[in-house]
């Protein structure tokens, strides 16, 4: 079984930064996809960012493209998210997830059978 767990929320101001991180257990996490999801209050949970398990390929939504950045380090078995210029609707609970990497695009909330607890980032205006 694998478990991740997120660190890094926190309260900005809107334009500031936060760096998310996401550790794994066990030893297969080079050969995961990881991906980043969000939560906000009343709305579904939406897909933010994800990465191949080598790092040679990454997936962004198009509302965080060019602020957000995902990356791994699959020494330290830790999947990371940057996220800069924030907003206010940023505003959410943030989830890591993770899968044995396939070739399937990696948008799809159900095909992550690995989850994190949630980190808490809000965005003040």
């Amino acid at each position: 079984q694998v478990q991740l767990t997120e660190s890094g929320g926190g309260l900005v101001q809107a334009g500031g930064s936060l760096r998310l991180s996401c550790v794994a257990s066990g030893r297969l996490f080079n050969t995961y996809t990881m991906v980043w999801f969000r939560q906000a209050p009343g709305k579904e949970r939406e897909f933010v960012a994800g990465i191949n398990y080598s790092g040679s390929t990454t997936y962004y939504a198009d509302s965080v493209k060019g602020r957000f950045t995902i990356s791994r380090d699959n020494a330290k078995n830790t999947s990371y998210l940057q996220m800069n210029s924030l907003k206010p609707e940023d505003t959410a609970v943030y989830y890591c997830a993770g899968r044995q990497w396939d070739a399937r695009q990696p948008m799809g909330v159900r095909s992550y059978p690995y989850w994190g607890q949630g980190t808490q980032v809000t965005v003040s205006s």
